[in-house]
């Protein structure tokens, strides 16, 4: 299980999704051609560490990678962290903790998150120290806070899918800050482009836009520096490698949501985390036993469902601020 905590400045943000003590086996996939990333090397299958205690999402381009000090530093004070000379050994712990952030100066002033707001949003994902679900927070909040989409606001968005596979039912949620070059809306009929995964999700309809409405909307961004972020998380005991590959397959969620995605001008970043469960002790784990091939195939599968749903969310629950145009408040097709 992970608890989450956000840091919401205004006109940009932090969002720290903590994986407890233990931590969670994790991996990453970057796909966009300016990304702003930190500790993603670490991550790669073949190198040592396979296990991170939190993940920071920020806004304020790369001056918002000093958000991860401030969380790295807010967990070494609770001593958690990687044991440099073995668990049971005194010394030092060093917490992992991997970040990307998304370009948002062009909203608001310009304002970089600090790593006084990383401690405070792992702080706040510290107080739920029962590692109680989520709260189902959406929209401008956090690392979405700044956030824009195509023509629209965008922001932070959550869903979760279901991934059926021939033994076991395993859950896959998708933490994503919307914040894409592209567009999210299909300008030739109103509808958000993961609009059917989001109802799938969800159970909820959405509307269409009024196209002539969105057609009239000005695009808000000086520069095409953008870059859509997330993590995506699951209970199933996959390895570090698996967790590359469903960071790999979550991607794809993007490429439906958003058009055109992974381009030269985005940061595209997905971390995939499987969470430990939730009665964890602050024992060191053992390593994960990993998943069968038509489990991973299932995974992979949920992991785009989510990402694209979560795109979505974060973009219909935008709040109206800074002049820019929100799928809410925006005149629907009759």
């Amino acid at each position: 299980m992970v608890s989450i905590g956000h840091a919401t400045l205004g006109d940009t943000g932090v969002t720290v999704l903590y994986a407890g003590p233990q931590g969670a086996v994790a991996s990453v996939d970057v796909r966009g051609g300016g990304p702003g990333t930190r500790e993603t090397d670490l991550l790669e299958p073949h190198n040592t560490v396979e296990r991170v205690h939190a993940i920071v999402l920020s806004g304020g381009s790369a001056f918002g990678l000093a958000a991860a000090d401030g969380a790295m530093r807010e967990l070494a004070t609770r001593d958690i962290g990687f044991p440099v000379f073995g668990e049971g050994r005194p010394g030092p712990r060093v917490p992992i903790i991997p970040a990307a952030v998304i370009f948002d100066l062009i909203v608001g002033e310009v304002h970089y998150p600090t790593a006084s707001d990383g401690a405070a949003a792992l702080r706040a994902a510290l107080s739920d120290a029962a590692f109680a679900p989520l709260l189902e927070v959406s929209g401008t909040v956090g690392a979405g806070t700044g956030a824009t989409a195509g023509r629209l606001r965008g922001g932070f968005g959550s869903a979760s899918v279901t991934a059926h596979a021939p033994s076991h039912n395993y859950q896959v949620t998708a933490y994503m800050v919307a914040n894409p070059a592209g567009e999210v809306v299909d300008a030739e009929t109103g509808e958000l482009f993961g609009a059917r995964a989001y109802e799938r999700a969800t159970g909820e309809s959405l509307e269409a836009l009024d196209p002539e409405a969105y057609a009239a909307v000005p695009d808000p961004k000086q520069s095409k520096l953008n870059t859509t972020i997330g993590v995506v998380v699951t209970d199933a005991p996959v390895t570090k490698a698996q967790a590359k590959r469903l960071a790999l397959t979550a991607h794809d969620g993007i490429a439906r949501a958003v058009r055109p995605a992974h381009s030269p001008l985005d940061g595209d970043t997905i971390f995939a985390l499987s969470a430990p469960p939730a009665d964890a002790t602050a024992a060191a784990p053992a390593a994960a036993a990993g998943v069968d091939t038509p489990t991973m195939m299932a995974l992979g599968v949920a992991a785009a469902d989510a990402v694209e749903a979560a795109i979505v969310d974060a973009v219909v629950h935008a709040a109206p601020g800074f002049g820019l145009a929100t799928y809410a408040t925006l005149p629907k097709r009759a």
